[in-house]
């Protein structure tokens, strides 16, 4: 099945399903493949509020490209204010406590907010990002959230997700030029080195096997649906 196929079936079969976008390259694939086709699919991006310069330009360029409602949602002002006033404001470099609670109020609960009356939200996610991701279903049940959970790009390579938006011309982020592999906020993302893990540029200062934000809980312990051979994106017939 193609990934427009894919697409299509969820947009038709959970509605209403909306794309998290984090304005990643996996997250712009899925973003053109929804343009394209015009599918009743929404997408939202959550401003953390500690984004890049970069990644908030890609915001409009994605708006003006596609002329898409791209909804965008920030973090609760009073809860954000309780821990800057409690904690600092880069209290994150202290704990991994003190880090994923910041997530969790710039990232968890906004999320929440965007998922709000959903009954299926689609990711961007791969397998080969990271430890954590190996086992990834491309069709599984956030328990948390009581809803269907899609990771159409789960057995993309990266190879493949760039040769997709190099193909049809897509609006990438700028910080990909300086060495950036995966994006998230400014001040817990940075460049990698070549050979590094995609995501080594992320909380750099923590250990490995535990660099999530929060947002994906299940990743833990995945409760895959069982779905037909195929699956919903494979690369040779995504085109």
């Amino acid at each position: 099945m193609s990934l427009e196929s894919g697409l299509r079936q969820i947009a038709t079969q959970f509605a209403p399903a909306a794309l998290a976008n984090s304005l990643q390259a996996e997250d712009m694939v899925l973003t053109d493949v929804i343009a394209r086709a015009g599918l009743p699919i929404e997408a939202f991006v959550l401003d953390t509020g500690r984004l890049n310069a970069e990644t908030l330009e890609l915001v409009e360029e994605v708006r003006a490209h596609y002329g898409l409602a791209l909804e965008v949602y920030d973090p609760d002002p009073a809860a954000l204010a309780r821990y800057v006033n409690a904690h600092g404001r880069d209290a994150f470099y202290e704990s991994a406590e003190l880090r994923r609670r910041c997530c969790e109020i710039r990232k968890v609960e906004p999320l929440e907010r965007a998922l709000a009356g959903k009954r299926a939200w689609i990711t961007g996610q791969r397998r080969a990002q990271s430890a954590s991701r190996a086992t990834l279903a491309e069709h599984e049940l956030d328990a948390v959230r009581g809803i269907h959970k899609f990771n159409p790009l789960a057995d993309w390579s990266e190879a493949a997700v760039w040769d997709y938006l190099h193909t049809h011309g897509v609006p990438v982020n700028r910080l990909y030029r300086q060495g950036y592999r995966s994006i998230g906020c400014a001040p817990c993302t940075r460049p990698v080195l070549p050979g590094e893990d995609p995501r080594a540029g992320r909380w750099w200062w923590e250990i490995v096997e535990k660099k999530e934000c929060g947002l994906h809980p299940a990743n833990r312990n995945p409760r895959p649906v069982p779905q037909p051979q195929g699956g919903l994106a494979k690369r040779e017939a995504a085109q």
